[in-house]
């Protein structure tokens, strides 16, 4: 069996090809950049470019059994990127898979098409309300897979909760320096949300078993935790783990909130309106449907996501510091203002 892993060279991208090989397929993965060789398996084939360019979708889908579409513009990037890539690029993957008669499409959504619904669980049937380009569009390319379900494609659409694990960076990279230098850790409001995570793992592993149950798959499914506890007990225990001093400094949502819109029009900040918009919001989808048909349950808890997420970082703190900012989940971003007022926490 052959695999299409788009955004191959990504955070979620580095861990699908290294489970994938492991179940023999044979990879191919197609991005915009390369990634690092002693990371992933020798044999894997990499075709560099872009998945808003036909012809590149074309050749990179050609002779595959199975297409993991996880290329997505992130929400830091341009809107007008974030527009073309994660909509225009669906299209020609749909598209191209269609034509060469792909076995099926697992097209990696978020749970950000819900934007900030008022009661939870939250189930796959609730209504999608994109926060921003990056919930816009995500909510237009599912429209995409379920007009392509119609044309006998087989697509999967997989809406995960904001995962971590080993490689992962971004804007927990922010949290873990933070914690590493024991300083304290601003949270909305009381901390007594629950804001369920995922580890990436227990991801990869449904998106390979969504490759085994045929057409049960195709359908739309959420993803997360099943054992989630607080914000606040779980950065407890993230800080227990630690064992740096950190601790939690609650500030009332509502005026963080309003200095954090202003840092955003100011583009001082990293944070996004999704992220602290949902910040003291309760968080959390159900997953029983993925379960009942994988006759699975994910392994890990938020804690222990984060707790391995955390000490793959102290591992490798010094690479990780290393390089430049960016702008993706493998690299640490630029803390901002936020960089500031960490002085005097």
């Amino acid at each position: 069996m052959k695999v299409l892993i788009t955004g191959g060279s990504g955070f979620l991208g580095l861990h699908l090809v290294n489970f994938f090989h492991k179940k023999k397929f044979k990879v191919r993965i197609v991005d915009l950049q390369t990634y690092p060789k002693n990371e992933y398996p020798k044999n894997v084939e990499l075709i560099l470019g872009d998945i808003r360019d036909k012809k590149v979708v074309k050749k990179a889908v050609d002779g595959v059994d199975f297409v993991i579409h996880a290329a997505a513009a992130l929400p830091l990037w341009k809107a007008k990127d974030i527009y073309t890539t994660n909509i225009d690029g669906t299209k020609n993957i749909l598209e191209a898979s269609k034509r060469a008669k792909v076995r099926q499409v697992v097209y990696i959504s978020s749970t950000a098409v819900y934007g900030i619904p008022k009661k939870h669980p939250i189930f796959e049937t609730d209504p999608v309300h994109g926060v921003g380009p990056y919930g816009e569009s995500k909510i237009a390319a599912e429209k995409l897979c379920e007009k392509y379900r119609s044309q006998k494609l087989s697509v999967t659409v997989l809406r995960p909760k904001t995962f971590v694990g080993t490689h992962r960076l971004g804007v927990f990279e922010i949290l873990f320096d933070w914690i590493k230098d024991g300083k304290k850790i601003p949270v909305f409001g009381s901390g007594k949300n629950q804001y369920q995570l995922l580890d990436v793992d227990d991801l990869v592993e449904a998106i390979y078993l969504l490759t085994k149950v045929g057409k049960k798959a195709n359908d739309n499914f959420n993803i997360g935790s099943l054992f989630y506890k607080t914000v606040q007990k779980d950065l407890e225990d993230l800080f227990k783990f630690a064992r740096s001093g950190s601790r939690i400094l609650p500030i009332p949502a509502l005026p963080l909130k309003v200095v954090l819109r202003f840092f955003e029009l100011l583009h001082i900040s990293p944070l996004y309106k999704w992220v602290y918009e949902t910040a003291d919001k309760d968080s959390f989808v159900s997953i029983d449907k993925l379960c009942k048909v994988l006759a699975w349950k994910p392994r890990y808890s938020n804690s222990q996501a984060l707790i391995k997420s955390y000490r793959w970082y102290l591992a490798n703190y010094k690479a990780v510091k290393s390089h430049s900012p960016g702008v993706t989940h493998t690299t640490g971003w630029n803390q901002g203002v936020l960089g500031f007022f960490k002085r005097f926490l």
